[in-house]
């Protein structure tokens, strides 16, 4: 007996022993677009695909769940790709992240209910992405009280790790493979990652326009990682223009001028002069598209006053080259400029969902008619202002951000894209995401975080900037096709996904197999670079 009982004794140690060393739980998220709450259940996937061009970034997660006994010392790491006759995408081509939980503390009001609304019912949401690497200096972060790694996990609680891969331009088509491993004091995970690159390449400089940050100061390395994710600033500073064209392919900037214009405040002050205007436009290079955000009244200013203004400005901007952009619907009042060839004041009409569903409202509907003369549309996106179109707070879904960026904006033929400021930080955005000036909106005016207590130089992106920025280059697929000639069948994938402001699917999946068909679609018609 004695020995059978030592026998039992031994064996419950080893049992013990074994559940305290269970090794972790990994999985590939099935998309992007897909958020890993702090204890969702395990997904059992281990094996990645993804499908990308050259010269883009496409993105995928791998999630890390600790078993009852917890996790410590948790760190990850990723191989290089080979592909076709041994050609190598290196591993610096694989840029790692942590995705870092914050918590809500007041819910997005609702407009009128559904049918689009908040998810009210979950508070904390992965948002911020903690680089392994700083990506302004190439080296680990310094002094960081937000780690990517090693760390440790509670039992039963989920870690994210999620990973851009950019395929260089030049890399020949074909399938890629390499791995992925996740390490813990209890052991080790891995997987496969399979990677299929597209016989064509994605511009250095998007087709879509977009203007962000125009509101705020802007804080060191918001530039650079707006446009390390396709997003063209406002304005970037004339010494840093040319390099900034030919690493991330800035291609436009805001001339600056200002009339005074904005939401309920309508009286503007008189243009700069003809001379004043050349004299600015001189100063940046020839390549760059030029405009002028002159006023925002937000299709709040209707008097005659604002009216002659506004012609005023558009007047003195035409006659020096520049495209003049107000936050405004179209209004016939503004339809020709009186400098006698038909053009209109405002050149670039930038519009909220709502605004756009006003101006089409008439006879006939105004932004087709102001297209039709050869003005160009943009939208933008602000708070919660109608109960159906796609919203940037952080507690609605991820998609929101993408599909206005992409398929809605290809679907109404809108070429540009603004948002009024990425940095408006409450005091601490990686404790509170509620916002500076908007606290009731979480997350409004904040697309990324401060990078100080990440140890960064720069600034840390937050989800929704890469969400954003594959919504760009959504629009660059579709591009594409139209430059090929085959804009019907491009524009009908688009208009399944996001044909308005109202009927667009809350499916990624659905999202997601559109993009790959229009991929397939131009790698077959070998119509693209």
């Amino acid at each position: 007996m004695k020995k059978a009982a030592g026998l039992t004794i031994v064996w419950l140690a080893i049992l013990s022993t074994s559940a305290f060393a269970a090794t972790p739980t990994v999985w590939v998220v099935p998309s992007s677009l897909k958020r890993v709450r702090p204890m969702d259940a395990a997904g059992g996937e281990k094996n990645a695909l993804v499908h990308a061009a050259r010269g883009e970034y496409e993105s995928f997660q791998i999630a890390i769940q600790a078993p009852r006994s917890g996790l410590t010392n948790v760190n990850f790491s990723i191989s290089s790709l080979v592909g076709p006759r041994g050609v190598v995408i290196s591993r610096e081509n694989l840029i790692l992240y942590r995705e870092w939980y914050v918590t809500v503390k007041h819910h997005s009001p609702t407009y009128n209910g559904p049918p689009n609304l908040p998810i009210t019912n979950v508070n904390t949401f992965p948002d911020a992405l903690i680089p392994f690497r700083d990506p302004d200096t190439g080296m680990l972060p310094l002094n960081a009280e937000y780690k990517a790694a090693p760390f440790d996990l509670r039992p039963g609680y989920n870690a994210v790790i999620w990973i851009d891969i950019f395929v260089p331009r030049g890399t020949p088509a074909g399938s890629y493979q390499g791995t992925y491993t996740v390490t813990a004091e209890q052991g080790v995970s891995e997987g496969q990652i399979d990677l299929e690159v597209w016989g064509f390449t994605l511009p250095l400089e998007p087709s879509l326009n977009s203007s962000f940050n125009g509101c705020c100061t802007t804080v060191p390395g918001v530039n650079e990682e707006l446009l390390r994710n396709r997003i063209m600033p406002d304005t970037v500073g004339l010494s840093r223009e040319r390099i900034l064209i030919d690493r991330w392919g800035l291609n436009a900037t805001d001339l600056g001028f200002f009339s005074g214009v904005s939401y309920g405040q309508c009286k503007a002050s008189e243009p700069p002069s003809i001379q004043v205007i050349e004299e600015a436009k001189a100063l940046h290079p020839p390549s760059l598209y030029l405009y002028d955000d002159s006023a925002d009244p937000e299709s709040s200013c209707t008097s005659q006053a604002f009216y002659d203004a506004m012609i005023r400005w558009g007047q003195n901007l035409h006659r020096a080259g520049i495209e003049n952009l107000v936050t405004q619907e179209p209004l016939p009042q503004l339809y020709d400029d009186g400098l006698g060839n038909g053009h209109s004041a405002v050149d670039i009409w930038t519009m909220l969902p709502l605004a756009y569903d006003d101006a089409q409202s008439f006879s006939p509907p105004r932004v087709t008619h102001v297209l039709e003369k050869g003005d160009k549309a943009w939208s933008y996106n602000a708070l919660v202002q109608d109960s159906y179109s796609p919203k940037w707070e952080l507690d609605f879904l991820p998609i929101d951000y993408r599909v206005q960026a992409g398929f809605i904006s290809q679907s109404l033929g809108l070429t540009g894209l603004l948002y009024w400021s990425v940095d408006d930080w409450s005091r601490d955005p990686w404790k509170d995401p509620q916002g500076g000036q908007n606290p009731a909106y979480p997350g409004e005016g904040v697309l990324v975080y401060p990078g100080g207590p990440a140890g960064l130089k720069g600034v840390a992106p937050s989800m929704r900037l890469k969400y954003l920025r594959d919504g760009v280059e959504d629009y660059e697929y579709v591009q594409l096709l139209k430059n090929c000639g085959q804009a019907a069948f491009a524009l009908a994938e688009a208009e399944k996904v996001g044909p308005d402001w109202s009927r667009w699917t809350r499916d990624e999946r659905l999202l997601e197999s559109v993009r790959e068909r229009l991929g397939t679609q131009i790698a077959a018609s070998n119509c693209a670079p």
